[in-house]
């Protein structure tokens, strides 16, 4: 089938180099913009790719050389169900690779990971590092062992906690709930972080939280440009590393970036995260998210996403294909995916083109 789609011009042509032939992977969530870079990256690569969404058509779905699938449960609220329907899907089509992309589907294959087909890679960590990894106030504390300032923080454990928040030194400030996917498989929810400005709106949102969102952490909002350290690490060695600063960000008092640049990684960065992911025992890909304080010019760690990051295309396109081949021989357990670490030297040249550059990339 590929072959056919390639002639008429539906694929394009394997690359040189490529040695995955039609090895069939399956990308989860295809709305995300994560999944669309991945899809896109493997099918240069001359795999066979399936990208799964709740509706059609999605985002991913409908690039070039993508057969789209629509699986309808929903990984956040049906997780049994949502990986039960991959799983069956999984096995139907003959995959060898399953790659999740948002915090909810990870979690549901890795509580579920007996309705995946055995034999089919899954490159994550197992359920327990990825719960230590997305559990903020675990993080907090590893993070400064490894050498990462941490935010002065408060550290509510129940709702009751709220009305004893006193120090107003703290604000402005941001409120985060302990993992942003919380509940069980009867019922979960996401929840995001909140910005306040005192003492009064800190407690209308404290108020507002469900009781499986505590503990949470009262975190003094730091200044400073975002800054963001990209690796792949497994069994104990790093595949590929990137890093990337925030230039805007949406809302601008911090969210998602909008608009950002590949930087060359600093050192006291990558001594600190790769720490941070040595304590954690680190398998598959990760983003550490950090503000770079600009009363010290330290960074200090903001969270850890272990999945697939939505500006991955500007990693992919700064020469860092975490996708292709990294991720795929990683998962097969290959000696291929390449020795040592890769990354971006962030100069510009307008007259003569550099050796390297920085790539921007907004959206």
């Amino acid at each position: 089938m590929a072959e056919v789609l390639r002639r008429r011009g539906k694929l394009p042509k394997p690359h040189p180099e490529s040695r995955w032939g039609l090895m069939r992977i399956l990308i989860t969530d295809g709305r995300e913009r994560a999944a669309l870079a991945a899809a896109r990256a493997l099918v240069a690569a001359s795999c066979e790719v399936y990208v799964t969404a709740r509706s059609s058509p999605s985002l991913a779905g409908v690039s070039r050389g993508v057969r789209s699938h629509v699986v309808r449960a929903d990984a956040l609220t049906s997780p049994a169900r949502y990986a039960a329907e991959v799983g069956d899907l999984v096995g139907r089509l003959g995959i060898r690779v399953l790659i999740p992309v948002t915090d909810p589907s990870v979690e549901a294959l890795l509580e579920h990971r007996d309705a995946v087909p055995a034999g089919v890679a899954l490159p994550v960590p197992d359920l327990a590092t990825w719960r230590a990894a997305a559990d903020k106030l675990m993080v907090m504390e590893l993070a400064r062992a490894a050498g990462f300032d941490v935010p002065e923080t408060v550290v509510l454990t129940s709702p009751y906690d709220a009305a004893t928040v006193q120090r107003e030194r703290l604000f402005p400030a941001v409120v985060k709930p302990h993992r942003s996917v919380v509940g069980s498989d009867s019922g979960r929810q996401k929840l995001g972080v909140s910005f306040v400005d005192d003492l009064s709106s800190c407690r209308q949102v404290l108020a507002a939280l469900p009781a499986t969102a505590y503990p949470v952490l009262l975190q003094r909002r730091v200044q400073g440009p975002g800054e963001g350290l990209f690796v792949l690490r497994w069994a104990g060695r790093v595949v590929a590393l990137f890093a990337h600063r925030r230039l805007r960000e949406k809302p601008p008092a911090g969210g998602v970036s909008v608009y950002r640049e590949s930087i060359r990684p600093d050192p006291s960065l990558v001594t600190a995260g790769l720490t941070l992911l040595n304590a954690l025992n680190w398998n598959g890909l990760v983003m550490i998210e950090c503000k770079r304080d600009h009363r010290t010019g330290r960074h200090v760690i903001m969270e850890v996403n272990g999945r697939m990051w939505g500006s991955l295309q500007l990693a992919i396109d700064a020469g860092v294909n975490f996708p292709r081949p990294s991720l795929i021989s990683t998962a097969l357990g290959s000696a291929a995916a390449g020795s040592g670490v890769t990354w971006i030297i962030c100069t510009y040249d307008s007259v003569a083109p550099p050796r390297s550059c920085t790539f921007r990339m907004a959206i």
